[in-house]
């Protein structure tokens, strides 16, 4: 419990969270109506055609939102870090969701109850305006991504993919390995392709000297080529 109060006060004080813009008494209603959800790795926050429960803010963890496809073939449209949240454009659109969000490690949610978001926190114009920036920026992303799963080929695909965990995630220690552990086929539906075509790219890239792969980590050990491959598409 002391934990997830900690990691509450860090949502709530650090610059770049949402919350940060509320008052002090807005800090101390929000965790009134608010819930903690763990999430274990492998496990869904919500499914598609879900009833959005509330505004969802990742505390701790990763998260990936993917629709499902036709065949099983599954898409990921978009990946999430802690002070990042999930969802909310349904909530607000006051719809189902069109997408899922599933747990890539074990994770925790601050569940807020959708009267205290639409009564109190909208009305905080600060925090209308960051919800607000955040939906603008994930339409031009979502409208970047669309023109790049389309026409791109196979390799720029996969460069883009790589880059785009890096720009989310970044690198551990060692100042090249990615800090997202996520499976071949994980890879392959962020880069829309099937898990095959990844597994050869990757193989490709590594014998190019572009990245290193042990078991689920990669390294990425020339950007700038990644970057090239990811540009000329």
């Amino acid at each position: 419990m002391q934990a997830d109060e900690q990691l509450i006060n860090w949502a709530m004080s650090n610059t770049k969270s949402v919350f940060s813009t509320l008052s002090e008494q807005e800090k101390i209603d929000l965790v009134l109506n608010s819930d903690i959800l763990n999430v274990k790795k492998g496990k869904a926050i919500y499914w598609e055609k879900d009833i959005p429960s509330g505004f969802l803010f990742l505390l701790a963890g990763k998260v990936k939102i993917f629709k499902e496809g036709s065949g099983g073939r599954d898409q990921i449209v978009r990946m999430t870090k802690p002070l990042g949240y999930v969802g909310y454009r349904a909530l607000i659109a006051e719809e189902i969701h069109n997408a899922c969000a599933v747990a890539i490690e074990n994770s925790k949610v601050l569940l807020v109850k959708p009267d205290y978001f639409f009564n109190h926190l909208l009305k905080n114009n600060d925090f209308c305006f960051r919800i607000m920036r955040k939906l603008s920026e994930e339409l031009g992303f979502s409208n970047s991504r669309t023109v790049t799963l389309t026409q791109k080929h196979i390799r720029g695909r996969f460069a883009e993919a790589l880059i785009l965990l890096k720009d989310k995630y970044g690198f551990s220690k060692d100042g090249k390995t990615l800090k997202a552990s996520l499976t071949r086929e994980d890879i392959a539906k962020l880069s829309n392709m099937t898990t095959a075509n990844a597994i050869r790219t990757m193989s490709a890239f590594a014998k190019e000297g572009l990245i290193e792969v042990e078991k689920r980590s990669v390294s990425i050990l020339d950007l700038d080529e990644l970057e090239r491959i990811c540009d000329q598409g």
